[in-house]
């Protein structure tokens, strides 16, 4: 069995698309797989088939090695609910709060389960897929690290550095990363490539020759630009600053982006859509002239809804509405139209009750288990396939008024007696091409019929095929087997 760890010169250097790439082009080799990532931070979070937690990330890992996700894949996500907290999921399941003022304690132990995680999946692999996070030079919090360097000395991982010449200074961050991490870490890492190269890679051979001059690692190659990538759902809020405006003669459906938001990757399969535009709304700007508006989830749905306020997009909302154009609220958002949402023993924050914007009459309290399950049902006279990630349970008049039903029967979600409001605790509703289309047939536009899935499914292979013509995967597959 093998094992290679992929480390990057900092955040969103690209190491989840490669990592899934990388999966893809070896289960294509026959080998079997399976992706890791000791510890994640997201708030975009995927359900395993056993009602537990992993990052997105690694959920697309798992599809790119053809295996269902598991809670040993990702055995420690934070998923932040405040600028100083973060809820700690251990192996899928909920195993506190911690603060940015006691993380250190708090992960205390942490590496015995993230080794248990991954020693389970090398029984079950030829070779295992390891994603660091963030940067082994943040040497300020190396002392009781678990996401890179700690996991690669403790778990004996060669690791492989990716540096992101997109944003430049990538011989500068590569040698750098080198200069400033500890010898015995240094060792570790036996390779390097460069990501997101636009242009003839041979233009940069002098460069690549530098790095391995000045480390002595092996060069394994220069990644170009893979636009597949935008394909695959997203977990790092970042892709969120980088929105772009609306094009035109298209349909505008509007998601304001709050401080908190969760699982905004349930509105990717709408970038299927030739006849709509998604537009992520940053603060500062208004909910303008949009057919339909989306609340997406959120970590911490009474601040989200404070600052939804704060940026005047209650009001814009309103507006909306009172146009007769549709809104549709996902977990959190569902629960933000509302009448209140109550948190009385603080989960989320400091205790209380918000008022919500009034447009479903309905009402939430934060209180009782976490629901964490795959769901299937039909809604809009649609079927759909996805799963519930929340706290809180929901009641009111409109609940009567299901949006759908669950394969149990069960109803789910409400809708407004004029159709116009809708909300649901169901993640990746939109990704079935029929339920979609329900969707989109609300505010007068005309659906693609693609299927979300298989359009991941096509980018993985493309992505792989592109990463067995730049890298030198046998190479990286030599180095796994030094382990």
């Amino acid at each position: 069995m093998g094992a290679i760890m992929l480390q990057g010169t900092g955040s969103d250097v690209g190491k989840s698309v490669l990592v899934a790439g990388l999966c893809r082009a070896l289960a294509n080799r026959g080998l079997r797989v399976r992706p890791f990532k000791p510890q994640n931070m997201s708030n975009n979070a995927a359900v395993t088939v056993d009602g537990g937690e992993i990052g997105r990330a690694q959920a697309t890992q798992a599809l790119a090695c053809r295996v269902a996700p598991h809670v040993d894949m990702n055995p420690v996500l934070l998923k932040p609910q405040g600028d100083r907290t973060s809820q700690l999921i251990v192996r899928g399941q909920v195993r506190g709060t911690l603060a940015a003022r006691n993380w250190r304690e708090g992960r205390i132990g942490l590496l015995d389960d993230v080794l248990g995680s991954f020693e389970r999946l090398c029984g079950d692999a030829d070779i295992v897929v390891v994603e660091g996070a963030g940067s082994p030079a943040e040497i300020n919090l190396r002392a009781g690290d678990i996401a890179n360097m700690g996991f690669a000395r403790a778990a004996n991982v060669p690791v492989v550095l990716v540096g992101d010449i997109d944003r430049g200074g990538v011989i500068a961050s590569l040698v750098g990363t080198h200069a400033v991490i500890a010898p015995e870490d240094a060792a570790m890492i036996r390779g390097f490539m460069v990501n997101k190269f636009r242009g003839d890679p041979a233009l940069f051979a002098d460069g690549m020759s530098a790095v391995a001059y000045r480390t002595g690692w092996t060069t394994l190659g220069i990644v170009p630009w893979i636009h597949a990538a935008r394909r695959l759902p997203s977990e790092d809020a970042v892709v969120l600053e980088r929105a772009s405006p609306a094009a035109a003669g298209r349909r505008v459906i509007a998601c304001p982006i709050t401080p908190r938001i969760a699982n905004f990757d349930d509105l990717d399969p709408l970038r299927l859509e030739p006849d709509v535009d998604l537009v992520m709304v940053p603060p500062g700007r208004p909910i303008a002239d949009a057919a339909m508006i989306i609340l997406a989830g959120s970590k911490a749905t009474r601040a989200d809804l404070a600052s939804l306020r704060e940026q005047g997009w209650d009001i814009d909302i309103h507006a909306h509405v009172r146009k007769g154009r549709p809104v549709l609220g996902l977990c959190g958002g569902y629960q933000m139209l509302g009448r209140s949402v109550s948190d009385p023993d603080g989960i989320e924050g400091p205790a209380g009750t918000s008022a919500g914007l009034g447009l479903l009459d309905i009402d939430t309290v934060l209180t009782g288990a976490k629901t964490v399950r795959q769901v299937g049902g039909e809604a809009l006279g649609a079927r759909f396939n996805g799963y519930e990630i929340h706290l809180g349970q929901t009641s009111g008049p409109d609940t009567a008024r299901p949006l759908g039903r669950l394969d149990d029967g069960t109803p789910e979600g409400a809708i407004r007696a004029d159709g116009l409001v809708a909300g649901s605790y169901v993640h990746g509703l939109l990704g079935d091409p029929a339920q979609r289309r329900a969707w989109l047939a609300r505010m007068g536009a005309t659906a693609s019929g693609v299927d979300h899935g298989a359009d991941v499914d096509a980018a993985l292979d493309e992505i792989a095929e592109q990463l067995e013509q730049h890298i030198d995967v046998d190479a990286l597959l030599d180095i796994a087997q030094t382990r």
